[in-house]
């Protein structure tokens, strides 16, 4: 199963236990008539929405590539991760204004015991199944799928708050507690909205992900081949699963079509092993100059016009430069 199948598949699960959750939510505000339990049901029904735009996102991001769409469908995810991001701050905005609306006048609390025990189950549920998305997300680089299980989290670290409130207010009897806890959460909700929208903006701008580069120049500079004299201009998009890449390969001069096809698979098969099968690579070699013997660690070259003098190590800085490196570039 490829990954933008095995990401929707998974994102069917996030939909409908977000479902799942909201009912059981519902009848545990029925039971209570607390506000802070309206409002964690309040964000749920932000989960489902969104979970179901998820869902929409990672349906056409798996549809193949087309005449329209050469580069694939992935960016919706995260046109998706977007809405999901706003709908998340505008249920934390709800939720304050609920919070601050009651906290003047406190409803009557009605079974917390059962309320309690209904709302501990959604958290549990909610973490286990959050963490495995955004697991699953990460590993097959898809926004949609960790936004959806960050959202998830975010709702059972708010959910675990109202709990120890609703504690408290059970042991203690102090009404205001309901609304107070409710609106310390809220505020957490709004900055994980927050958050989602400013990684989905970086997404579709095509801001470089400091993170991921600085884990491929490591594995680059720890695995070159022998033919590889230089690598350079080193470029990575995101479109939902699929990264591409692109960079320019200094090869020895003398190496046929065929052998430097050869090392751009052995390049290719190093990337996919480590970073997952949705890799395409675009890689224009060059034949090596004189100054670059300078660099060249192959020690058996019948074309060697100087001495081996200095390792290039390769940074993001570096390697992400359109220049070709030299012996000086090692001070660089």
């Amino acid at each position: 199963m490829n990954a933008s199948k095995e990401n929707y598949n998974f994102q069917k699960i996030v939909a409908l236990t977000g479902v799942l959750l909201f009912v059981i939510k519902l009848g545990a505000w029925y039971l209570t008539n607390s506000v802070a339990i309206l409002t964690d049901a309040l964000e749920s029904t932000v989960n489902v929405t969104s979970a179901f735009i998820g869902l929409y996102s990672l349906y056409v991001s798996a549809k193949p590539k087309d005449r329209s769409h050469p580069y694939g469908h992935g960016k919706v995810e995260f046109i998706s991760a977007a809405i999901e991001g706003t709908l998340i701050s505008a249920a934390g905005l709800l939720i304050i204004y609920e919070a601050v609306k009651n906290l003047g006048n406190p409803q009557p609390i009605g079974q917390l015991d059962y309320g309690i025990l209904l709302i501990t189950v959604t958290a549990v549920i909610n973490y286990l199944v959050g963490a495995i998305a955004v697991k699953k997300g990460r590993k097959n680089n898809s926004l949609a799928l960790v936004a959806s299980g960050k959202h998830l989290q975010s709702d059972t670290y708010s959910t675990i708050g109202i709990i120890v409130g609703l504690i408290l207010l059970y042991l203690t009897k102090m009404a205001w507690l309901d609304s107070a806890v409710a609106l310390i959460f809220a505020f957490l909700i709004v900055f994980t909205g927050y958050r989602i929208v400013r990684d989905s903006l970086r997404g579709i701008m095509d801001e470089a992900d400091e993170e991921l580069l600085e884990k491929m120049v490591a594995l680059l500079d720890a695995n070159r081949g022998v033919n590889w004299i230089d690598l350079h201009n080193l470029k990575i998009i995101k479109y939902g699963s699929t990264l591409h890449l692109d960079c320019h390969l200094t090869i020895p001069w003398y190496l046929n079509v065929h052998e430097a096809h050869l090392e751009i698979d052995r390049l290719n098969t190093l990337v996919s092993d480590n970073f997952g099968e949705s890799i395409e690579l675009s890689v224009h070699t060059d034949g090596c100059l004189d100054y670059s013997c300078e660099i060249c660690q192959k020690q058996e070259c019948s074309a060697r016009q100087a001495a081996f003098l200095n390792k290039v190590a390769w940074t993001v800085k570096n390697i992400s430069s359109n220049k070709k490196h030299n012996a000086l570039s090692v001070s660089e």
